[in-house]
């Protein structure tokens, strides 16, 4: 921002118009002089890149951008200021309950309390209700500062002790601010709507345990979350969405469907029964094919190593607290939460020479990590999983070419299950290894073929991997929810580390380059991935029973066993349910298990040599005969694939 000693400032909008204001004039009329639906609209501002609320008033020259629910950070105003109004409700209906903290998150907010009484989903009519009343108030939302002994004694005063825990810890030289709503007042940096009564739509979604500052030695609070929209019918048809999802909750299906289970004996871990399995197989029939004509080679590489690798490798020194270990003959042991140092070792156990680069070695590796028990979340969150890794070793010279042919060959998997995605590039984080000069050459090297193969990306700053950039692939669901599975991330730091090389065109040693990725990401979670995008309802190539054989009457049962009898010869996945139930029955049993064909068999079909045939969706297709079926089925798994 440009200072201005003179009366007036000048104003530049996004759009490239310049306004002349009076010092000192705020956001909000701002937005009034440009009118329109922006007006309406406005939930907060960037001034020269930081967002401000609209009561701030500005006092020099600067470039003003309008946020409005449509960004990122205009939803997380109205987010972060509907979690106040909640924590103001809660503390008029409970006087002796005290604050934790409540951002604003991915799709609304939350606030944590510390309430001797536990709340249930039944007092979120009540907490609304006062909620509503908050906001008919229209309270001003101001901005407070004060010194820290003002902040500590006016928190201690109020009983408020994680916000005097808060306080003590922030740095020596930050400005502690405060919003008052009424008689409520928050520790916030902010920012806030100019007022309460700017929130239109909201509603409380849920309610979880939280350990305070995420410690599990410390007291759990209790979560309730909640959203907002600036209109009624964004918030009905996100309630909508909501309900979908709880349909297509991996969880539940994963117990209807049959396909994996949970257990004590191993928390986090999961276990696949048998209908599980027919999916995962096939996912990895699929990737080992496709990694093949990709002129990639499987390797396999063991669980448990020792911990000298992985103190060369920097995971010790930056990932430990996600480890598990073991002794072995009196040596310390890791059980590896990442593949890529047993590449590495195998890359070792010969000399390379630059016609043999690049090299590609692809591995379903098996890992383990540590996560809390609070973080577990069905295959999404686990402790066990496989992922799909390749490290590919190649030239300088050959980076942007080995970049480019793994992000066609991301393309190509997400394409063939009707995925989406937008891609984002993963900065240094404040972790990591390696000088500044060589993660600007490896992220410079990541944008300049992103640029070259003209992708749309977003950069995310400072969430690189620790030993290098990212480039990572959020895929959108049938639900229009993203989720990160992709990854490519390269690396100047392992070859390095390890002391790799080979023999260049000059007959010297030099130093390869490495990439590491994933397109699946963990099996696990794809898997989960999978079931909630399909419903359950898979394609026929991943359908754990593509058709399910079904008499009428006792009459007909051994001409259906002789159908099965053809259809599992064939190759097809198939049941026989020649159970003593009425066809109707039948039917519905294989709706609900998601069965994509049904093979009705009554008199007619027997006598004709036919079946009569339904799909799941389609309902009744009318008689075929088998044949037909089988090319059919055959026909829609090779172009499903």
């Amino acid at each position: 921002m440009v200072d201005n000693k003179h009366g007036d400032i000048k104003v530049t909008i996004k759009n490239g118009d310049t306004l002349t204001v009076p010092k000192g004039t705020s956001i909000e009329e701002i937005v009034c002089r440009i009118g329109g639906r922006i007006v309406k609209e406005a939930l907060a501002a960037k001034v020269d890149g930081q967002v401000q609320g609209l009561a701030t008033p500005l006092l020099v020259d600067c470039q003003l951008e309008i946020l409005k629910f449509s960004d990122p950070e205009g939803a997380a105003v109205l987010w972060h200021s509907t979690s106040h109004v909640l924590a103001q409700a809660v503390k008029r209906l409970y006087s002796n309950v005290k604050l934790g903290i409540g951002p604003a998150i991915a799709e609304g907010f939350y606030y944590d309390f510390d309430f001797p009484i536990s709340f249930s989903v039944d007092d979120f009519d009540k907490i609304e209700a006062e909620m509503q009343r908050i906001i008919k108030e229209d309270l001003p939302i101001e901005r407070l500062e004060m010194s820290r002994q003002e902040a500590e004694r006016f928190f201690e005063q109020l009983n408020e002790v994680y916000k005097v825990e808060l306080i003590r810890q922030l740095p020596d030289n930050e400005t502690i601010s405060c919003y008052r709503q009424g008689e409520f007042v928050d520790l916030c940096a902010g920012p806030h709507l100019p007022s309460t009564g700017r929130i239109k739509a909201f509603k409380l979604l849920n309610l979880a345990g939280a350990y305070w500052r995420g410690d599990e030695n410390r007291p759990m609070l209790q979560r309730i979350y909640g959203t907002a929209f600036p209109k009624q019918k964004l918030l009905t048809e996100y309630l909508e969405r909501l309900e979908e999802a709880k349909k297509r909750d991996h969880r539940r299906l994963g117990r209807e469907l049959d396909l994996f289970s949970f257990h004590e004996e191993g928390p986090g871990f999961p276990f696949y029964h048998p209908k599980g399995m027919i999916i995962r197989q096939e996912l990895e029939n699929f990737w080992h094919e496709e990694h093949r004509r990709a002129g990639y080679q499987q390797i396999q590489t063991p669980i448990i190593l020792n911990r000298s690798l992985w103190e060369q490798s920097g995971h010790w020194d930056h990932y430990k607290e996600n480890m598990y270990f073991t002794h072995i003959d009196e040596e310390s042991y890791a059980v590896k939460p990442m593949n890529c140092p047993g590449a590495m070792l195998i890359y070792r156990t010969k000399l390379h020479s630059y016609r043999d680069l690049p090299l590609r070695l692809a591995e379903l590796g098996l890992v383990h990590r540590h996560e809390r028990s609070g973080t577990l979340h069905g295959l999404l969150r686990v402790r066990s999983f496989t992922q799909d890794d390749a490290h590919i070793f190649m030239l300088p010279e050959q980076i942007e070419d080995e970049i480019s042919g793994v992000i066609n060959l991301v393309d190509r998997f997400y394409s063939v299950f009707g995925f989406s995605y937008h891609v984002e590039l993963s900065t240094r984080p404040e972790k990591a290894m390696g000088s500044e000069e060589m993660w600007e050459k490896a992220t410079t090297t990541l944008r300049e073929v992103l640029d070259n193969k003209e992708l749309d990306y977003r950069i995310n700053e400072g969430d690189g991997a620790f030993y290098g950039p990212k480039i990572d692939f959020h895929l959108q669901d049938s639900l229009g929810r993203t989720w990160q599975c992709g990854t490519i991330q390269l690396d100047f730091q392992m070859p390095e580390k390890f002391d790799l090389t080979y023999i260049g065109e000059d007959g010297q040693k030099h130093r390869p380059v490495m990439i590491h990725r994933v397109i699946y990401g963990a099996m696990e979670r794809f898997i989960a991935l999978l079931i909630e995008h399909y419903g359950g309802a898979f394609p026929a190539w991943l359908a754990p029973v593509q058709a399910v054989v079904m008499p009428i009457s006792e009459k007909q049962h051994e001409y259906a066993a002789s159908v099965y009898q053809k259809l599992v010869t064939r190759g097809v996945r198939a049941e026989l349910d020649d159970r003593n139930e009425k066809i109707g029955f039948k039917i519905r049993e294989a709706q609900l298990q998601k069965i994509l064909y049904m093979l009705v068999i009554g008199e007619k079909e027997k006598t004709e040599g036919n079946i009569a045939l339904r799909h799941r969706s389609e309902g009744d297709l009318g008689a075929i005969s088998l044949e037909s079926f089988l090319e059919k089925i055959s026909e829609e798994i090779y172009l499903k694939k």
